[in-house]
């Protein structure tokens, strides 16, 4: 999306949209609940933004355990642990191969820094992707795996 395309709210007109208190909308910008942009002294939220974090509150739009596993282990961005169970650890594992395009052909040095910006020990995160398929690495050179099927969200 352009930001030709995006339309940027004030605090208080996000507030007036979700009829909600002023000072909520607040907190929940100050805490990182609701993704906004501090400018100058105000609050801007971009519209699409707002609308993707509506979506999973929604009682009209069934929770994937996809999208719940994503919640429960992504905070602002950032995977804070890595899930036990394997199906669980599958869905981290297909959120953050998103970030590679297939058939591209990426340098060590790069995949690290795209995988530190999800989690710290990126060598484990590395092998975690290769030992799923997920990706396949040759002579220090990784590449997403486009045969890879995403698992079902159910």
């Amino acid at each position: 999306m352009s930001i030709r395309d995006t339309e940027f709210l004030t605090s208080a007109e996000v507030a007036e949209k979700l009829k909600l208190n002023q000072q909520v909308v607040l907190r929940k910008l100050r805490a990182g609940e609701i993704p906004g942009y501090k400018l100058g002294g105000e609050w801007r939220i971009a519209d699409h933004e707002l609308e993707a974090w509506l979506a999973p509150r929604s009682n009209r739009t069934p929770q994937t355990k996809r999208a719940a596993t994503e919640r429960a282990f992504f905070k602002k961005g950032k995977l804070v642990s890595m899930p036990a169970q394997h199906k669980k650890r599958v869905y981290v594992l297909e959120r953050v191969v998103e970030e590679f395009e297939p058939q591209t052909v990426y340098p060590e040095a790069e995949v690290n820094r795209i995988l530190g910006q999800f989690f710290e020990d990126v060598a484990w995160l590395r092998r975690e992707l290769i030992d799923e398929r997920m990706m396949v690495r040759s002579y220090g050179k990784y590449m997403r795996v486009s045969s890879y099927v995403r698992t079902p969200d159910n």
